[in-house]
């Protein structure tokens, strides 16, 4: 059974038959980035259709799919006043002072979902966060250290980034990690990267990971979910690494006051080696710190951070 709210925020929220987990599934928390709404758009009219052509098929729990930053989304921007996914902390029940813009949204997006977890009969809370980049070059997801979370996101066909959340604060994957709604279940939490921006493919690599999670965390059988969203998936991660983890963030100044311009031509997985020219600011030129893969160049006006370094992951040896 599916709901609309006429405010725009709620894209659906599909309720299964049977008891499972809650998803939440959240496209466009960066307004530049519409193919995650696009994708959850096309995923509802899937699942109205579904039980048309395959009277067997069942779903189990819930998915509340929602859009970020309306007001950038409108507007096609980053953010309007500041990022909506570095401001992710818990608010002073009550407050209802919106100092930005993004304050705004975040109220909002809480209560749709605090809302929808008093009301689900849960099994477990999953979050997925559906994100494009500035720069091509490959798919990828991000999520916390916990095997949980690490295991639904390889499940999903894509490479794994580890470590991406101690190079930043405030996002999604960090509220959703930190115990801040009321439930006792257990949680689990994902961003998927689709690619780049403007690449049409990005609205079908969204909604394959997204079909994809539902089937890893059970909402829907092996039998109901098509291998092609497999296929797709792994071939737009090509010879990607399976799992990288984080060595490096480049932060910036948020006003551009710092100069930070992105040399051309770069992409993410690119490999790069220690001392290459990345980047140039008022200081002068930035040079790659260490040998490894850049990730999410800027090639953009608006961010936090002007690229990141990952390497290959190298399993602890056991002893």
């Amino acid at each position: 059974m599916e709901d609309t709210v006429a405010s725009g925020r709620v894209i659906g929220h599909y309720r299964g038959t049977e008891q499972g987990p809650l998803v939440v599934a959240i496209g466009g928390i960066h307004g530049n980035e519409p193919a995650g709404v696009r994708a959850l758009e096309q995923l509802f009219d899937l699942l109205d259709e579904e039980p048309l052509i395959n009277p067997g098929f069942t779903f189990k729990g819930e998915l509340l799919a929602l859009r970020g930053n309306l007001a950038a989304l409108e507007s096609g921007k980053r953010y309007i006043d500041t990022d909506l996914n570095r401001i992710w902390h818990p608010r002073v029940p009550g407050d209802t002072h919106f100092a930005t813009s993004e304050d705004r949204e975040l109220f909002e997006l809480l209560a749709a979902i605090e809302s929808a977890v008093e009301e689900a009969p849960l099994s477990e809370l999953v979050l997925l966060d559906l994100h494009t980049t500035t720069a091509g070059g490959g798919i990828f997801s991000v999520t916390g250290d916990d095997a949980p979370s690490l295991l639904l996101a390889a499940e999903m066909s894509v490479p794994v980034i580890k470590g991406i959340l101690s190079g930043l604060q405030g996002t999604t994957l960090h509220y959703f990690r930190g115990n801040h709604f009321a439930t006792n279940f257990p949680v689990r939490a994902i961003s998927f990267e689709a690619g780049e921006h403007n690449d049409p493919a990005a609205i079908e690599l969204s909604l394959a990971a997204t079909i994809n999670l539902l089937r890893a965390v059970g909402c829907v059988r092996q039998e109901d979910v098509r291998t092609y969203h497999d296929t797709l998936l792994r071939e737009a991660a090509g010879e990607l690494p399976l799992l990288t983890e984080l060595v490096y963030v480049h932060r910036i100044s948020k006003d551009g006051s710092d100069g930070f311009v992105m040399n051309p031509g770069f992409s993410n997985f690119q490999k790069v080696s220690k001392g290459l020219p990345l980047a140039r600011d008022n200081n002068g030129e930035i040079l790659c710190p260490a040998d490894g893969y850049l990730l999410m160049p800027l090639y953009q006006k608006q961010g936090d951070e002007g690229f990141f370094l990952i390497r290959d992951y190298n399993f602890p040896t056991a002893y």
